[in-house]
């Protein structure tokens, strides 16, 4: 039986942690990246409490503080932001005009600094938001392919601009360039990758940063700063902590920002670009809320679309933009398709991050399984029904799955994005009603449709295309692979995110022309072949 009693007992005695996995002392950042140098910080900490407590011998839950960080202040922000300002000099800095080829080299020196630190990231990954091992492992691998698909991408986009055009007269070579000093952050449920899917392309291309770490999964970030400092110049990344609510303020209203990235909430992305002064010259690439449904037709398989939606909406908790968070079944069939769903989720093992199998584990946030707990109770009060057993018992940081049915307009469910490990069900007995629903969200991120007919599944494509950034089609909504854009509608996104998308969001067309003259095509070709230059250039990278 799965209860409070029974989720209590899941965390471990510190004695049954495997030696692997455990942290031999707390973590406590002394240091503040800015200007290529590691600070040190004598003021004010904070502490990192981990969502896996220790079971005491009475049972109770014992929070770890499993380290600190500083807890930053207006004289280490601005210190990071005049770095960084610096380093830009107006597109004078070494960096911005260092050419593709120098920041590719510091770039490769960066991933191979990467691996020596893996398996100390991956394990704070697991204590500071409870990402099971597999998971905090694909996170670290998956963001260095990331970092060496971009370097490739790169490569590709300098060999194509490596020619003159010759157009009425006028010669030109094009190339993309930085726009200056970016904002960066990234969100807590993936503290590396995510956060590394902005950092990485608006560094390569010539930007400095300020790097503000997400709220949870910031001890990580303490390998990483040694590794920063070491393969890229002085004032290319600096680090700020703090609140955000008085960290970001102080940076966006200086005017100094020229773009602001964002994974979080749509609500915070509208208040922070209104605070810089020059709104028209802030770019946003923001990465925002949505409630992605997946749509069971009544022709669909269903063991393929349970496997599907039960991947979707609790893979990691369900703490993941792209996951399915409202499912909308066919009245015909929404009776078999939730009993094989609650069959399938009875097998998902309850567990600690190391657990061999674990796939519902602690929950990072504090308070969460409270939230978590208030919305079920506002659908149950409004004439829904938890069909699982043991659906929303919850103990410390955990909390088990409920699978939540009929969930309909004026249950908070119905709209609000839950992000965990709540299933909102939703009968429908036309398509059409179907199609409304994601119509008429305030998000437009993805959606998942479920079924076998080719008309009917045309029929819908063609709409839906037209409100979300991706259909996916028998299979459960996702943002890879990274060579696919990653993007959304209405309150969801702003700016495109993929390999190649990324590197064009964080640069502008830029070119060099002049008349076709036998004097100006002498002077290009001497400052191509001397290489002179590293925008008029002929040079192919390998």
């Amino acid at each position: 039986m799965i209860d409070a009693d029974h989720l209590r007992q899941i965390f471990p005695i510190e004695a049954d942690i495997p030696v692997p996995f455990r942290l031999s002392e707390p973590l406590h950042q002394h240091e503040i990246l800015i200007g290529g140098q590691l600070r040190s910080w004598t003021g004010e900490r904070q502490i990192v409490v981990s969502p896996i407590a220790l079971r005491a011998s009475d049972g109770t839950l014992q929070p770890q503080e499993i380290g600190s960080i500083p807890a930053g202040d207006e004289a280490s922000t601005e210190a990071a932001l005049n770095s960084a300002v610096a380093a830009y000099d107006n597109g004078r800095g070494a960096w911005p005009t260092m050419g593709a080829a120098g920041r590719i080299a510091c770039m490769e020196d960066f991933v191979r600094r990467l691996g020596a630190i893996r398996d100390e990231v991956v394990r704070l990954l697991m204590w500071e938001i409870g990402k099971n091992l597999p998971d905090s492992q694909k996170e670290f691998d998956r963001t260095v392919d990331y970092i060496r698909a971009t370097i490739d991408a790169l490569k590709q986009q300098e060999n194509d601009s490596s020619r003159f055009l010759v157009v009425e007269g006028v010669i030109g070579q094009i190339r993309r360039t930085p726009l200056g000093v970016v904002l960066c952050m990234g969100p807590y449920n993936y503290p590396l990758n995510e956060t590394f899917a902005t950092l990485i392309p608006a560094m390569i291309m010539g930007n400095t940063v300020v790097l503000k770490p997400p709220k949870h999964g910031v001890l990580l970030f303490q390998p990483l700063m040694k590794a920063f400092a070491e393969a890229f110049p002085p004032g290319v990344v600096n680090m700020v902590y703090g609140k955000g609510a008085e960290v970001v303020p102080q940076l966006l209203t200086s005017g100094r920002i020229d773009v602001l990235t964002l994974i979080g909430s749509s609500k915070v992305a509208d208040h922070l670009k209104k605070l810089h002064p020059k709104v028209n010259r802030l770019r946003s690439i923001l990465g925002l809320d949505a409630k992605n449904a997946a749509i069971v037709l009544p022709d669909a398989d269903l063991d393929l679309a349970v496997t599907e939606c039960l991947a979707g909406s609790l893979s990691f908790n369900g703490q993941r933009c792209t996951a399915l968070k409202i499912l909308l079944v066919h009245r015909a069939v929404v009776g078999p398709f939730l009993e094989r769903f609650v069959t399938a989720l009875s097998k998902l093992k309850v567990g600690m991050p190391w657990d061999e199998g674990a796939h519902i584990t602690p929950l990072p946030e504090p308070g969460k399984t409270a939230y978590l707990t208030e919305v079920v109770a506002d659908a149950l009060a409004k004439g829904a029904a938890i069909v699982n057993e043991g659906g929303g018992a919850r103990a410390g940081s955990l909390f088990y799955p409920a699978v939540v049915y009929p969930v309909g307009e004026g249950m908070r469910l119905y709209r609000e994005e839950q992000f965990g490990p709540v299933v909102p069900v939703v009968p429908f007995d036309t398509v059409g009603t179907a199609l409304d629903y994601v119509a008429s969200s305030q998000y437009g991120q993805q959606v998942s449709i479920f079924g076998s007919d080719a008309d009917e599944i045309a029929s819908m494509v063609d709409p839906l295309v037209n409100q979300v950034c991706r259909v996916n089609i028998n299979c459960q909504c996702q943002r890879g692979p990274d060579v696919f854009p990653f993007t959304g509608r209405k309150d969801s996104a702003e700016g495109t995110l993929s390999i190649t998308d990324a590197l064009r969001c964080f640069s502008i067309r830029s070119m060099v022309a002049t008349k076709r003259t036998k004097a100006n095509q002498s002077l290009l070709d001497t400052i191509a072949m001397d290489q002179k230059s590293n925008f008029i250039t002929t040079r192919f990278l390998f």
